[in-house]
């Protein structure tokens, strides 16, 4: 089958090249298309169900909202998990969903069992935008440097025309704001005025709703036009508020400004903003749907600001404080850049050792072609452009010149053991050129094959993991089946086109001349000394067996994003007062680090769904500036070269060098040491995944599970106090589940009655009266302020003016609210968190200076010992942890399959067993190179590694087929012959079949091994995960090449030996 399509692509070659013409016109036009992005997008499938039950206490929101809703949701269909968060007046609920579920189905199924929940008067639910935290594409804070504008005009302007502005744009689930004030009209009452005139307090807010409305009156006809009949009063100012006639007494009126204070103020604020450490600002935050293209949108966000710049207010400017486009587009550019290293690379080796510019020119265009290829399946695929799917193509360049390469030297070979005039014949040469490609074409068919289903068990990945590998599996896949389909078919085409004169014979190339010399002496010593050099074989993957146990482990290496998020937590009780004020200094202290461009700090929750954060909760994101603009913070020693030399080498390369992004941010962490403060330090989209996956912000933690919030808080303590005696532990803060203050008042039923009251009676004048409710709101043209009525601060400021406070009875009169009630302080949960249906808290753990494996086997042992855990309660590890335990489980079923698969197309191939298990001795020998490249790197063992390691076996494979084929060959036509009858000739056709076809295995390996070079080099956006990927690819590759270059040989030299001397006996 082969056979016959090398045969029909040499005779119809025009027609060949013709249709690959307009596949890659059709891949520049899909390539201008394709979506970008910096990485996949990892998060869970969630629906968002925002909870409102105004002025509630966490307790109560949990037990009359929360709880019914979890319970209910744990049966949903596709449910991974509910996790519940209750704060004070509303709550958050975050419903996972099981992979490859459809968003939309997701909320429709929650919208069918919200339907039949009963819950209290009073509970408002509504889904949150179709997005997730990951959607958190862009921020931007509005700076005042003329001070025109303060922060009530500042976050009025964001909230009734920015936000508004940004919406529009397609692709923007939600715009919220954080920090500021929310402009509020205060009626503030005085109790002692409403005793004076006999006003209960349900008389004043029924009067403000009156004397805020507007009506129709239809039509009326005048003139024979239509005149649209309308009654207007809505409130529009502080003074139409103070003007609302109450009632009047012995015809004299009373108005509201007679019994109260009407004040403009800041309605409740559970969320502040900060700038560069100069103070309060407001921010926005722009929240892109699920699914979309944030690139695009982020870009028409950026430039829709750019619109609305001229209408801003004299003063007011739009600072981005983050920016995903930037890193998307560094990710992608630095992707480019790599795989066109990689192809220039890959095509001056395949020049310089085929040696004929023509042979070379094959290669030249089939690459390109083949990657462009690869690119617009990407576009059909629905696959983004990002460092992952990138990767995959980036993986692949190596190895898909591979089968080009091997056949078209093999028809070099042939042509150059022809005679000249022969050659000058077409029909001959085409011939000639033909019998060389398939002679090897069915056994590279195969083995790029083998390279191609090595990658299928990656698809076996789930969660978090698949989402990050599976566009690198696709891109890796397609990238060699269009390296399979051009080698078959255009390959022959080209080749029979462009090469029309004999080549220069392969022995005149000066580089291998000296290569097959050196190694026909190696290859000697190696057959002679066999009995020796195959148990040290042994010996070396036994070592490296054992080196791999030292090796730490992690889920994957961090993705540096080129920004920090920190992301401190305070101790319980803090008040937005003092926050603000810590988040100011920490701000201050960050940005007068001269590597950081700008620090914009977030304390408390923005007004959106998509953030659970409480208020002892900081977030900071802190962009960089670019690397080269760094100063230099390390001096370099040059400790290793004699004291002669270390002058010149600090002129060629420096005398100091910049902090490495560990070194920044441990410089950072002793800057941030305040007291009651625990550190977190992360990057923006790792988080969000995090917080979405697991709720965990830190890489580990720990979640304990029970029915007392109080038991669950102290076993969260006593963890803390131990594992912060781990010296890998960097931080570590076990949550305060109760961490609230509670003013608790209990009415005295008894003497409540005598009043005549209810017990609903006194704990609405509590809620209004005391708490503030909002009863109505202003029409200001676009904008809506809310209108709270409450008693004013001095009667309201402490307990005992909470106990002296006039309340009116059923009566007529008035009463101290301490005659029915009684008043106490408490402490209480701020905010309650359940996850499974059962209450939990979270213990926050940050490492430095181990890997995560280790760590947790220590910190279990530690835990263990010293920390008492009651029965009903239990602790689970969560975070990073949780997913390496998850990968860990997988590649157990997938390793095996892997080798399984190679095994059975090896075999299908070979149709020998033995050749089969001689081909797969590559694996072994490719282990001690990419565990020792590992241990010398310091690179833990991670999902990342073992990717790399899956892919290196597709390769050790394809060398083994390579390496074995011209063995196999040069044993077969020596037989055909008759000339293989002493065990010299046996030595002589194996010297034929490694030596003198050394150039074709060689270039085979350096093509894979210099293809990989440049991914190892520069600290762009995304290297670190590509490095692990490479790294044990290139030391398993080196080492694989040389053993199946001396011990494949030796190995058949010592089979084949056998069936040589039983003829002769």
């Amino acid at each position: 089958m082969v056979d016959k399509i090398i045969d029909w692509c040499q005779k119809n070659k025009f027609f060949v090249i013709y249709i690959y013409i307009f596949l890659v016109l059709w891949s520049v036009w899909t390539l201008k298309r394709l979506p970008i992005d910096a990485i996949p997008d990892l998060s869970d499938v969630q629906v968002i169900i925002y909870v409102s039950y105004e002025g509630k206490s966490p307790t109560t929101v949990e037990l009359q909202a929360t709880y019914p809703i979890v319970s209910s949701l744990l049966s949903a269909p596709k449910v991974k998990t509910v996790r519940g968060y209750s704060f004070f007046g509303f709550a958050l609920i975050f419903v996972i969903f099981e992979d490859g579920v459809d968003i939309y189905w997701a909320r429709s199924r929650i919208l069918e069992y919200l339907q039949g929940i009963e819950l209290p008067e009073g509970v408002q639910i509504m889904l949150g935008p179709d997005a997730t935290g990951v959607g958190w594409g862009f921020q931007y804070a509005l700076s005042d440097k003329k001070g025109k504008c303060d922060l009530a005009c500042l976050r009025s302007l964001n909230d009734w025309y920015i936000r508004y502005v940004l919406r529009s744009v397609p692709g923007v689930a939600e715009v919220e704001s954080v920090g500021g004030f929310v402009k509020q009209y205060q009626v503030l009452l005085d109790p002692l005025k409403l005793k004076a005139y006999d006003i209960p307090v349900e008389e004043i807010i029924s009067a403000i709703r009156k004397s805020n409305l507007e009506v129709g009156g239809r039509l009326i006809e005048i003139s024979g036009a239509e005149f649209f009949v309308r009654g207007s009063g809505f409130i529009k100012s502080k003074e139409d508020i103070e003007k609302i006639q109450i009632r009047t007494k012995d015809g004299t009126p009373i108005f509201l400004k007679d019994i109260a204070d009407i004040t403009l103020g800041g309605d409740i604020r559970r969320g502040a903003a900060e700038l560069n450490g100069e103070g309060e600002t407001v921010g926005g935050v722009v929240v892109v749907r699920y699914g979309e293209n944030l690139f695009k949108v982020v870009r028409d966000v950026k430039k829709k600001l750019r619109e609305i710049k001229s209408f801003l207010p004299d003063g007011v400017e739009i600072v981005t404080t983050y920016d995903r486009s930037d890193l998307i587009q560094r990710s992608i550019d630095n992707l480019k850049r790599k795989i066109t290293e990689e192809c220039v690379v890959v095509l001056a080796v395949s020049l310089i050792f085929l040696f004929n510019f023509s042979a070379g020119m094959v290669v030249v265009v089939a690459l390109p072609v083949s990657v462009l290829l690869a690119l617009m399946s990407m576009y059909y695929l629905k696959i983004t452009s990002n460092i992952m799917s990138l990767a995959g193509i980036a993986l692949a360049i190596g190895t898909m010149v591979d089968a080009m390469i091997i056949m078209i030297e093999n028809s070099l070979k042939k042509l150059e053991n022809e005679d000249e005039k022969k050659i000058r014949e077409k029909r001959e040469r085409e011939k000639i050129i033909s019998e060389g490609m398939k002679e090897v074409a069915r056994s590279l068919l195969f083995s790029m094959l083998v390279i191609t289903v090595s990658f299928l068990p990656i698809f076996f990945l789930s969660a978090q993991e698949g989402r990050l590998f599976k566009p690198l599996a696709w891109t890796k896949t397609l990238s060699m089946f269009f390296a399979i389909l051009v080698s078959m078919t255009l390959t022959p085409s080209l080749a029979t086109l462009l090469i029309r004169k004999k080549p220069i014979h392969e022995e005149k190339n000066p580089i291998f001349k000296i290569t097959t010399g050196i190694y026909h002496h190696l290859l000697g010593l190696v057959i002679r000394w066999r009995n020796i050099v195959l148990p040290l074989v042994a010996v070396s993957i036994i070592f490296s067996f054992l080196l791999f146990r030292k090796l730490g482990r992690e889920f994957m290496p961090q993705l540096n994003e080129g920004t920090i998020l920190y992301m401190p937590t305070t101790l319980p009780g803090i008040s937005i007062t003092e926050a603000t004020k810590l988040l100011q200094i920490q701000d201050r202290i960050l940005k007068s680090f001269p590597e950081v461009l700008t620090v914009f700090g977030k304390v408390g929750r923005a007004e959106t769904s998509t953030d659970p954060a409480p208020l002892s909760m900081i977030e900071t994101t802190i962009i960089l500036k670019p690397e080269k603009d760094w100063p230099c913070r390390v001096e370099k020693k040059y400790s290793f070269a004699p004291e002669l030399i270390r002058p010149i080498l600090k002129k060629i390369f420096g005398e100091c060098r910049r902090w490495s992004w560990e070194e920044l941010v441990d410089a950072m962490d002793k800057e941030m040491q305040f007291p009651g403060v625990a550190n977190a330090w992360t990057m923006p989209i790792k988080n969000r995944i995090d917080m979405i996956t697991t709720g965990i912000k830190t890489p580990l933690g720990i979640k304990i599970f029970g029915p007392e919030l109080k038991v669950i808080e102290k076993i969260g303590v006593d963890i803390e106090r131990e594992l912060m005696k781990l010296p890998e532990t960097r931080s570590v803060y076990a949550e305060r589940v109760i961490d609230g203050y509670y003013a608790d008042i209990t009415v005295k039923k008894e003497i409540a009655e005598r009043y005549g009251f209810k017990i609903g009676d006194v704990y609405e004048i509590v809620e209004t009266a005391i708490g503030g409710k909002n009863i109505s709101f202003s029409v200001e043209g676009r904008e809506r302020y809310p209108i709270q009525v409450r008693f004013a601060r001095d009667f309201r400021e402490d307990i005992e003016s909470l106990k002296n406070l006039l309340i009116p009875t059923p009566s007529g009169y008035f009463i101290p609210l301490g005659e029915i009630a009684e008043i106490t302080l408490s402490r209480g949960p701020s905010t309650i968190k359940t996850e499974k249906g059962y209450p939990t808290g979270w213990v926050y753990i940050d490492i430095s200076g181990i890997d995560i494996g280790r760590y947790v086997d220590k910190a279990k042992k530690v835990i263990a010992e010293s920390v008492q855990i009651p029965p009903g309660y239990w602790i689970e590890w969560s975070g990073q942890y949780e997913y390496m335990e998850r990968v860990k489980e997988t590649l157990k079923f997938v390793i095996p399959l892997t080798l399984a698969i190679i095994f059975s197309l090896i075999y299908l191939n070979t149709k020998s067993l033995v050749k089969t298990l001689i081909v797969i001795l590559s694996v072994p020998f490719s282990i001690v190179g990419a565990i020792l490249i590992l241990y010398i790197l310091g690179y833990n063992i991670s999902t990342a590694v073992w990717v790399g390691l899956i892919a290196l076996a597709g390769l050790d494979a394809e060398t083994g087929v390579v390496m074995l084929l011209f063995l196999d060959l040069a044993y077969e036509d020596a037989k055909r012959k008759g000339i293989l009858k002493t065990d010299d000739d046996l030595k002589e056709v194996i010297f034929y079949g490694a030596v003198k076809r050394l150039r074709p295995k060689l270039m085979t390996v350096l093509t894979a091994i210099i293809g990989l070079l440049p991914i190892m080099i520069g600290e762009e956006p995304g290297s670190d995960v590509g490095k692990r990927i490479v790294a044990p690819m290139i030391g398993g590759l080196i080492t694989s090449f040389i053993l199946e270059l001396l011990i494949y040989p030796t190995i058949f030299y010592t089979w084949k030996k056998r069936e040589i001397k039983k003829p002769q006996e």
